[in-house]
């Protein structure tokens, strides 16, 4: 059983080493960007601080407000659930269809069949629905 999904937002409950050099530190913010092996594991890209481009393209500091501010990712690493906790769930960060489709993309094709006859039905109550209000 999945422990978390696709596109969660997470932080590390213990400090992981980085692909690139370097140590992620307990407390770092990331959103998971795989799933592996039905949750045994997952790709988390993890992000440093707030920067920014200043005029000669390179990173600056910056804050959470500052326009054209936006966290730097620090790498994507493999992280184990008991290194993560929830931060924010991906269906709240989302748009219904994003998160709808990235739910799919994870089901295997007898399930999508049943949801694809689900959306169907569901297709079919409201046009009735419409019909009869005209």
């Amino acid at each position: 059983m999945m422990i978390f999904q696709l596109f969660d937002g997470v932080k590390l409950t213990e400090e992981i080493p980085l692909t690139d050099g370097g140590i992620a530190p307990i407390g770092t913010v990331g959103a998971i960007v795989e799933v592996l092996n039905n949750g045994e594991v997952y790709i988390v890209e993890l992000f440093g601080g707030w920067v920014k481009y200043d005029d000669a393209e390179n990173f600056v500091p910056a804050t959470q407000d500052e326009e054209g501010a936006f966290m730097e990712s620090i790498g994507v690493e493999t992280v184990y659930p008991n290194q993560l906790i929830l931060t924010v769930p991906a269906r709240e960060t989302m748009g219904i269809r994003a998160h709808l489709a990235a739910v799919l993309d994870e089901l295997p094709d007898e399930l999508l069949a049943e949801v694809r006859d689900f959306a169907e039905f569901l297709q079919q109550k409201q046009q009735k629905s419409v019909n009869q209000l005209i």
